[in-house]
């Protein structure tokens, strides 16, 4: 068996934690220490979650020769120069969502992927959650027929304290729906067909304190099958069962409709109706995600969330707030 992958992550904020709880059960693929500009915010996540070590910056990590991957888990704008220092150190890199800010900054890093000639992956999670596996499948076996049109929903309100970063944009890059809605883009296409282009519409409605981001986004979009959707997304707004909404993908012989955060799937269809529920394990994703990552360090195959598939979800962002 090979060694476990040595991991360091750059940045001790809330999402290193999921990353790190869903890490525990992957001890035989990774090791992992943890670097933050504030020393001793390293130390403590290594004494809640185990690791090799705490580094005391993010440069201390990258030269280390222990460290064979970061994952870069800061606020969006500092993405970029990170990527580069790590891929130029010679470290492979997971890249939290949004990865970066612009196509320019895709191409570089792209780029220096390819002279380092390293793994680079976005941390996607949404992408290899048993929901999308499900969807995917059902599609791809055409329990629906020719599809026709999608709709999909995600309401929940989650509002920012007041001196959470990402009330900044020049930090966080963007609003809730750049920032946190990314991830719904990507798995809206990524079921079969993919989005070819898409147009977004805001609520105008003024912000108010403590989360002054603007929340709320309504997206339509055209599939490369010629079918339509739309992506109604809200921060902002409470929902039934704090959270529970219900999204449908429609076809000429049928309707696949399920719990957006991945519960059910009912499909009503070819084959007759039945009831599907997703494996209830890693129901996230986050473990796929990083067997994905070991399997692409060691065989030196792409990622299934490389670059240059974030990199299309970021044209389709471009398009939305154009």
């Amino acid at each position: 068996m090979p060694e476990p992958i040595r991991l360091a992550f750059l940045g001790c904020g809330f999402v290193t934690g999921v990353h790190s709880r869903h890490l525990r059960k992957l001890r035989s693929d990774f090791t992992w220490g943890y670097a933050s500009r504030v020393p001793a915010k390293a130390e403590d996540y290594q004494r809640r979650y185990g690791g090799f070590a705490a580094f005391p910056s993010y440069e201390a990590a990258l030269a280390d020769p222990r460290v064979d991957a970061v994952v870069i888990s800061v606020p969006p704008t500092l993405h970029a120069p990170l990527a580069l220092q790590a891929l130029a150190a010679g470290k492979h890199v997971l890249i939290e969502k949004p990865a970066l800010m612009s196509l320019d900054q895709y191409a570089a890093v792209i780029a220096a992927r390819d002279r380092a000639q390293r793994t680079a992956m976005v941390a996607e999670n949404d992408h290899y959650k048993p929901l999308a596996e499900v969807l995917r499948t059902q599609l791809k076996r055409g329990a629906i027929g020719e599809m026709v049109m999608a709709h999909f929903l995600t309401i929940f309100k989650r509002l920012k304290t007041a001196n959470n970063w990402r009330n900044d944009e020049s930090i966080a890059g963007g609003d809730a729906f750049f920032e946190e809605g990314i991830h719904w883009l990507h798995f809206i296409g990524s079921l079969g067909p993919r989005i070819v282009s898409a147009r977004g519409f805001r609520p105008t409605l003024s912000q108010q304190p403590p989360d002054t981001r603007k929340k709320s986004m309504v997206v339509s979009f055209h599939y490369d099958n010629g079918a339509v959707g739309s992506l109604l997304y809200t921060r902002e707004v409470p929902s039934f069962f704090h959270g529970m909404r219900f999204s449908k993908i429609m076809g000429r012989d049928g309707i696949l409709t399920f719990e957006s955060s991945g519960g059910i799937v009912l499909v009503h269809g070819r084959g007759g109706p039945r009831v599907i529920f997703p494996v209830p394990v890693d129901v996230r994703g986050y473990r796929a995600m990083y067997r994905d990552f070991a399997r692409a360090i060691r065989t030196g195959a792409p990622p299934e969330m490389h670059l240059e598939r974030a990199m299309d979800d970021h044209r389709l962002m471009e398009q939305i707030y154009a």
